[in-house]
């Protein structure tokens, strides 16, 4: 007979199970939606979506029981949002591999360019200002140890980005004082301070980590770059591009 302790201890990863909640579109959609970091309700997720409201509760059931999305109450209201930055960096690696849906409309072709431009990935800025703003940290050497640049079989690392086989970038004491002139306030915790992502539309790198999240904290909070009403992209606006043009020496006309 086995030990009781053995039996109770878990096997292999239910991959499948995590599977089957990301092969609805519908919950793709919802998933998507949120990963700007920002609470959602269910109600807003039910329109990105273009589902019912009683079907929009069914899918976020599911997602909030599998640990995806976490759930907060405010008086009569739920938000949710995703669980936590290792469901945002999922949903990256995912969309990387995914093939691009047809562009079947203006608004969808727009849409679509906004988010090539600038975006949020989770908590940290992406697409085109994202990879430009890692390059101008890496050119002024804020940061060291990788060039920015993505090659999946450089050295055999950096094929996913993972923990042991990602490119290993560190802050500079000179690039603290850059920070600090820049009004970035580098974070302390147990999160690591200097990650990244491999940005799916630009196949290059972009910061993320805690020092992600202070830059695009810093970005929102004194008018760089606004967040559009609903989905990921955000717009540069005149003080921003004045600003990257000042302080990081990028010439931003997207």
């Amino acid at each position: 007979m086995h030990d009781v302790a053995e039996l109770q201890t878990g096997g292999d990863a239910d991959i499948a199970a995590v599977a089957s909640l990301l092969a609805d579109p519908a919950r793709c959609t919802v998933l998507l939606a949120l990963d700007d970091g920002r609470a959602l309700p269910a109600s807003v997720l039910a329109d990105e979506a273009g589902i019912s409201r009683p079907t929009a509760s069914s899918h976020l059931r599911k997602l909030t029981d599998a640990g995806l999305l976490v759930v907060e109450t405010h008086g009569r209201h739920r938000y949710y949002r995703l669980a936590g930055p290792e469901v945002g960096a999922l949903l990256e690696h995912l969309v990387r591999l995914a093939p691009s849906r047809p562009v079947r409309s203006l608004r969808e072709g727009t849409r679509a360019a906004r988010l090539r431009s600038a975006r949020t990935c989770y908590d940290h800025l992406a697409g085109r200002l994202g990879v430009q703003i890692m390059g101008s940290l890496l050119d002024r050497e804020v940061l060291i140890g990788g060039d920015g640049c993505f090659d999946p079989i450089r050295d055999g690392r950096d094929a996913l980005s993972s923990p042991g086989h990602d490119v290993h970038y560190e802050l500079t004491d000179t690039g603290r004082d850059f920070l600090a002139e820049v009004g970035v306030e580098i974070p302390f915790g147990k999160r690591p301070l200097v990650r990244y992502c491999v940005d799916w539309t630009e196949q290059r790198h972009h910061l993320s980590g805690g020092l992600g999240r202070a830059v695009l904290d810093r970005f929102l909070s004194v008018g760089w770059a606004k967040r559009v009403p609903r989905g990921r992209a955000v717009t540069v606006t005149d003080d921003g591009r004045a600003a990257l043009a000042e302080k990081f020496g990028i010439d931003w006309a997207h």
